[in-house]
């Protein structure tokens, strides 16, 4: 998704804009590895729509 971030497995997922903002997200249905699939779905689009990335 090109931000750091830290999910757990209660399906929550933060990431940070560096020197910008934070973002939460949260829904339960996770993936193999433990990951929220619809937080990684929003924040990969979120990251797209705003043209924000660390990378």
């Amino acid at each position: 998704m090109g931000l750091p971030a830290k999910s757990g497995v209660g399906g929550g997922i933060v990431a940070i804009v560096p020197h910008e903002m934070a973002i939460a997200v949260w829904s339960p249905e996770l993936d193999d590895a433990g990951n929220s699939l619809a937080g990684i779905a929003v924040l990969e689009q979120l990251t797209k729509q705003l043209g924000r990335s660390v990378y």
